[in-house]
């Protein structure tokens, strides 16, 4: 139980719970009634849970709905939630202040402090006010924050194998989560990858079960301090989330939120394994998984979600939905879903749809699809989550609490330390023939674009949900990259260094060379592949060159999973797996130069071919095994490997394209500016996310009057495969065109209005003569959703099609 503002508040004033008090917390009857909320009585007498049974009873139903419903920042005003009361809040990757995700932390703290305020607003009758819950991704930092401290993700924490680091990181990531007044983070990921194909790959500890276990544990208690001592839940703790039940790691062929499939009990003993420990730490929450299990989504998954979780596992705490995770259920939408509360989901993660499905929840109860019980044992958990965070003994406003706008534990030097500490413990070295540590008084020449390039290192979930894109240095004040982290360590050394981005050489000719590159930031589904190549050849070219004219060769790959470099690793000297280490680039430093030892060790198994068939432990396919890491002094002298790879000669690559929405190679222009992943603002072109199937699996394009959206790809003479909707007819001409005259639409996409999700075939049937560009115009302001863009080979006669 927190304790942490009693100081702040005056002696027989528990947070304006009391008659005089200048902010009633919990509602109008202190205010209206004259009397406390919760008498003095009830608070002592059978504990606490007699506090939050007393402020269930005075509760209507639809403010009891409302605690179960979890909408997005970027969709509601303190207005909205002052009307609906709405007992949680999170803020999803790309959401900020404003609309604004790289808002500025004070922005932060004072979106906290409007939804406190709408939340306990007095309310008519004598009805409980219940303070709001804010929740947020923090799963490596709070990394949503410009300025915090970006830890290294968590398959490089995995090959540390400290739980103690963990523990400080989890505390530190806590602190700085309530500097700007939020009170629970959805972490850790405590998911068992056993498809590197997978885009999550880079949120799991290990392949390894126990592992997992250890780590989760030990990051739950970092967030939440042991369970049982006086430090829990206390003063710089956070709410922690173990995430996901279960099964994420699982899927088929590594497809994010798809299938799992094959005895139960095998399932459990690894997929379920890391979740008693998390239990056993105290975890406050549990998120389901969007997975199913042999073909039954897991927010649906009654037998699991309840049986398994709570009956045999024995969770007391509250289980929230991903999301719009309910939406997947068989005969469900995202706003109307009595079955996911049925089957044992407490919170609905509903970031946009939460109207719809609040007026829905209530209207089953009232026709008893879900049972009074059930609300009531669902509203119970949130509310006893919020009392074990001391919302209802002491909170104030987010703004007045110890931590609260102490902007200098944001990236303090003291967290930057453990973070440090934590990328060099991660290092892992695969091969070293006498390259490494660096001599002093060495000449060296870093190679690379991912040398200087913090958003690279620091991967997805960083500042935005995907990460990268058109984010710069700028978006993470105090960081560090890891060519700058070379230069800071070279001076204590007595070593030259030098940096060419594109590869070139120096003048005079280096003692070794760094080479920086690997896979750029992506998250979730984005990130899934149809095999484990690697296919940028930018670090391989300049490995490749400097081999050539006999300069030793340093690689140093930042990558979220193992992948098949046999290429890069024979033409390196050295071969560091660098993973994503975050905002402190100055760890892989300490390693290089030998500051620290390379103790890092592979959490996971690292492959000897491209396909991405599944290893997870010996056997054939297998290059480095799990726990495989050198130290130095060892020999690390490896014989030629094999480079040959069919997946490179037959194409596969990213089952999400690198840019997300976008087919192989296809990229957007408006007004002459690119539109990386078709997101941001150009030329008249406004593009942004939108859910289709998945979080922000689609876009929304506005057209102002006379925009033009020109989309470029490969293969000049195929046509295009496009995905899209209208809500509204455009009321002004709308064109196409490829190399010849434009084509008027306008009529085709009148007839697409409020039809739903349609295909529209361009071939040349219709513009004549094709090229690599496809150009879309309209004279007046117009809106069109677009899921999917391809280009495709069709027959010679392939008629156009809307």
């Amino acid at each position: 139980m927190r304790t942490r503002m009693r100081h702040v508040v005056a002696l027989g004033c528990v947070a304006g719970l009391l008659v005089g008090c200048a902010k009633p917390s919990l509602g109008s009857a202190a205010s209206e009634a004259g009397g406390p909320v919760i008498s003095p009585e009830t608070q002592q007498a059978d504990g606490a849970d007699r506090v939050i049974e007393d402020l269930l009873a005075r509760m209507s139903l639809e403010r009891k709905v409302a605690q179960l419903i979890m909408p997005d920042i970027a969709s509601i005003t303190p207005e909205d939630v002052a009307r609906y009361r709405f007992g949680t809040i999170l803020n999803g990757g790309n959401s900020g202040p404003g609309g604004d995700d790289k808002a500025p932390a004070p922005e932060w703290l004072a979106l906290a402090d409007a939804f406190w305020d709408a939340s306990t607003a007095p309310l008519p009758g004598g009805e409980p006010a219940i303070p709001a819950l804010w929740a947020t991704d923090a799963v490596h930092g709070h990394a949503n924050i410009i300025g915090a401290t970006v830890f290294p993700h968590n398959i490089a924490l995995g090959a540390t194998r400290d739980p103690d680091l963990i523990r400080r990181i989890g505390q530190a990531t806590a602190v700085e989560i309530e500097v700007t007044g939020i009170d629970w983070t959805f972490a850790p990921t405590i998911a068992v990858a056993r498809d590197d194909r997978w885009g999550r790959t880079y949120e799991s500890y290990s392949e390894d079960p126990a592992l997992v276990a250890t780590l989760g544990a030990a990051m739950v208690e970092g967030l939440q301090g042991e369970k049982g001592s006086a430090d829990f839940l206390g003063q710089g703790r956070v709410a922690a989330t173990a995430k996901h039940f279960f099964g994420d790691g699982g899927t088929e062929q590594g497809v994010d939120q798809g299938d799992v499939n094959g005895d139960l009990e095998d399932l459990m003993a690894i997929h379920a394994a890391p979740y008693p420990a998390a239990i056993e730490a105290g975890v406050a929450s549990v998120m389901a998984s969007f997975n199913s299990i042999n073909g039954r989504k897991m927010h649906g998954n009654k037998p699991l979600l309840t049986g398994e979780l709570r009956g045999n596992l024995g969770f007391d705490g509250l289980v929230v939905g991903d999301w719009n995770g309910h939406g997947q259920i068989a005969g469900c939408t995202n706003s109307d879903c009595p079955e996911a509360l049925l089957a044992g989901l407490d919170v609905y993660m509903v970031p946009e749809d939460w109207k719809a499905l609040h007026a829905s929840l209530v209207a089953q109860v009232r026709d008893g699809t879900i049972p009074m019980a059930r609300l009531d044992e669902a509203v119970l958990r949130v509310l006893r989550l919020k009392r074990d965070l001391g919302l209802f003994d002491g909170e104030v406003r987010p703004s007045e609490r110890p931590l609260a706008g102490r902007w200098e534990l944001l990236g303090s030097p003291e967290h930057r330390a453990i973070a440090r500490e934590a990328v060099a413990k991660s290092m892992v070295l695969l091969k070293n023939e006498g390259v490494l540590p660096l001599k002093k008084g060495a000449f060296v020449h870093v190679v690379g674009s991912a040398a200087d390039n913090v958003p690279q290192q620091a991967g997805g979930w960083s500042v935005t949900w995907q990460g990268g894109g058109d984010l710069t240095e700028a978006d993470f004040p105090g960081a560090t990259s890891i060519l700058d982290g070379i230069r800071e360590v070279a001076r204590g050394q007595g070593v030259t260094v030098s940096h060419a981005a594109g590869g070139d050489m120096p003048a005079a000719r280096p003692d070794v060379a760094i080479i920086v590159f690997g896979e750029e930031p992506y998250a979730e589904f984005v990130g899934d592949r149809k095999d484990l190549a690697f296919r940028d050849e930018e670090g391989l070219v300049a490995l490749r060159k400097y081999k050539a004219l006999g300069i030793p060769t340093v690689a140093v790959f930042l990558s979220g999973r193992p992948l098949w470099v046999n290429r890069e690793i024979n033409a390196a000297d050295a071969f560091v797996a660098a993973w994503l280490p975050g905002s402190e680039g100055a760890g892989v430093a300490d390693v290089l130069f030998g500051r620290r030892e390379a103790t890092g060790r592979l959490s996971f198994t690292w492959p000897a071919t491209c396909e991405g068939t599944p290893l997870n432990g010996p056997g054939e396919g297998v290059l480095f095994p799990f726990g495989y890491g050198l130290s130095f002094g060892e020999d690390g002298t490896l014989a030629p490997l094999d480079e040959t790879c069919e997946a490179l000669i037959s194409g596969g690559g990213a089952t999400w394209f690198g840019s997300g929405r976008l087919g192989d190679g296809i990229t957007a222009l408006a007004g002459g500016e690119a539109l990386p992943d078709l997101r941001g603002s150009a030329g008249g072109i406004a593009a942004s996310g939108l859910d289709r199937k998945a979080q922000e699996d689609a876009r929304r394009i506005d057209f102002a009057p006379g925009a033009r959206l020109v989309l470029t790809g490969p293969e000049a003479q195929a046509g295009w495969r496009i995905a899209y909707s209208l809500d509204a007819r455009p009321l002004a001409r709308v064109t196409v065109s490829a190399a010849g005259e434009p084509l008027d639409i306008t009529d085709h996409l009148s007839v697409a209005e409020g039809k739903g999700w349609r295909e529209m075939v361009l071939t040349g049937e219709c513009l004549g003569e094709m090229s690599d560009r496809l150009a879309f115009a309209s004279e007046g302001a117009f809106t069109i959703r677009i899921a999917s863009i391809a280009r495709e080979e069709f027959a010679e006669d392939t008629r156009c099609s809307f």
